[in-house]
């Protein structure tokens, strides 16, 4: 990175060169006094973040740094600029959003194109078997301007993992989104039906929902949080798990996508 002196040398990770643990951070929500460089995408803002995230990471440089939701407030044309300074700073590598809408990706590429710079590489946004309206116009914006689509919450809040399979086994009730969701007896019968499916075919349902997003145009790959060591080994299999149209078929079925944009609203 041509940093040197003590307080630039990068440290060593514990489990391998810096590189092979590419880092994120994400800005956005409001903290601190509200004023325009205290919160939110102030070009300021952004670079106290930033130094404030290396801090915390106890690293030289982030990957991929990640503007976590719209600013409504902030032109892109600032957002930018502070983007430019963190780059030649070599404090970032790459800027993504999160939670962005269709048409604020576009705004923003557009914007840094006129500039002549790279603009947004990804986008993380709610998306899963069970919530697909992303499908509408976040994702084909992320594909028309060659962004990296990086779902969180692939399970749902659990409700995608075989919520009523363990309730019935462990004899623990859901809890949390799960338990919020299965209260409501349409989305009951509706995972009912999805597991039901995924027994049919031998297949776990976490497992299943992890690879049906890897099949879907414009996914780079789900964000996972595994608690325990069966959880990781699970998310693995998932990158294996060839999933047979029949499967397909019968996932578009039990938790249709919303169509196309403009058909699915227009007519």
């Amino acid at each position: 990175m041509g940093l040197t002196g003590p307080a630039r040398r990068r440290p060593r990770h514990p489990r391998g060169p810096r590189t092979r643990h590419p880092r994120r951070s994400r800005r956005g929500r409001p903290e601190g006094e509200p004023w325009p460089n205290h919160d939110r995408l102030s070009a300021l803002n952004i670079r106290r973040a930033v130094d404030a995230s290396l801090k915390r990471l106890k690293t030289d440089y982030i990957d991929l740094y990640q503007f976590h939701h719209v600013d409504r407030r902030t032109p892109f044309e600032e957002i930018w600029q502070a983007v430019d300074v963190l780059v030649n700073q070599g404090k970032i590598l790459y800027a993504g959003s999160s939670n962005f809408p269709g048409f604020k990706i576009a705004q923003a590429n557009e914007t840094a194109a006129r500039h002549g710079r790279l603009g947004l590489v990804s986008e993380q946004c709610l998306y899963n078997l069970a919530e697909r309206r992303a499908e509408l116009e976040v994702i084909p914006a992320a594909q028309e301007y060659g962004l990296g689509v990086i779902p969180w919450s692939p399970l749902h809040g659990g409700l995608l993992g075989g919520a009523i399979r363990k309730a019935a086994t462990s004899g623990r009730s859901a809890s949390g989104r799960s338990a919020d969701a299965l209260a409501n007896t349409a989305v009951r019968a509706q995972v009912q039906a999805y597991e039901d499916l995924l027994a049919k075919h031998g297949l776990e349902p976490g497992e299943t929902a992890l690879a049906w997003l890897l099949t879907r145009p414009g996914i780079t790959g789900p964000i996972v949080g595994p608690r325990t060591q069966e959880q990781l080994a699970s998310a693995l299999r998932a990158v294996e798990l060839d999933l047979p149209q029949e499967v397909l078929d019968g996932l578009d079925e039990v938790f249709p996508g919303p169509g196309p944009a403009p058909e699915a609203f227009a007519w």
